[in-house]
């Protein structure tokens, strides 16, 4: 069971990696087996192309190395507390793409402004809060992962699974570590088309709540219609 979780952790790495949304050994994506709880990550500072499923770690929920030779991502409690927050996800990523951290450095959620950006998230991407000098001087990954927590406060993380670090880069999450990785590239997507709005249109106003419900129900909701029926 850990070897399957930690190839498809190692494989979604690959993915985030060839999608161009990280370079050098940034970024990371994390897999959680649901019956175990445990917790798959990529190793800190290890290259992609030296990366074997072999080399991914394994924790447990609260940071314990249960499986694996190499220190996990310094991200790893971040990733840990969102597992723990967040009901029902079973994979995070983590990028330094360029659109969106754009957006995170310039302390700015990504707007709703066309269907491209309500048929995968229902809404604002939201920005957290500037971590404070007390937070920084303490567990720096753990107040980060608070902070996306409390960015959530009245937010569906299912509905937008996705959120900007003020002043860092993005993280998404899904019910499984493809998921994950789709959420990012999809958050790469929309943060571009949305800064290409706002240079074409600087007085641009959101799309109507109507039609982002219209496009995001259509695919996400209990009667969406979107796609093949499962067989």
């Amino acid at each position: 069971m850990l070897e399957d979780l930690k190839r498809d952790v190692w494989e979604a790495n690959l993915t985030l990696h060839r999608s161009g949304l990280v370079i050098l050994t940034w970024g990371n994506v994390s897999g959680r087996d649901a019956d175990s709880g445990l917790v798959a990550i990529k190793p800190s500072g290890l290259t992609y192309d030296e990366m074997q499923p072999e080399h991914i770690v394994i924790v447990d929920l609260e940071g314990n190395i249960v499986e694996g030779g190499l220190r996990p991502s310094s991200d790893t409690p971040t990733h840990l507390l969102l597992y723990r927050e967040f009901e029902g996800i079973g994979g995070v990523a983590h990028t330094h793409s360029t659109y969106a951290t754009a957006w995170a450095q310039a302390r700015r959620p990504v707007p709703c402004y066309g269907t491209t950006h309500a048929d995968h998230f229902r809404g604002v991407v939201p920005v957290t809060e500037e971590l404070t000098e007390e937070a920084l001087a303490g567990d720096y990954e753990l107040a980060t992962g608070r902070a996306i927590i409390d960015a959530f406060a009245d937010i569906d993380p299912t509905e937008v699974p996705a959120v900007l670090v003020a002043s860092h880069g993005p993280f998404t999450w899904g019910t499984s570590t493809a998921e994950a990785v789709r959420n990012s590239i999809v958050l790469e997507q929309v943060a571009q088309t949305a800064a290409l709005t706002e240079m074409l249109s600087p007085e641009v106003s959101g799309i109507s709540p109507q039609l982002r419900d219209k496009h995001f129900l259509r695919k996400h909701g209990k009667d969406a219609y979107y796609g093949q029926p499962a067989r």
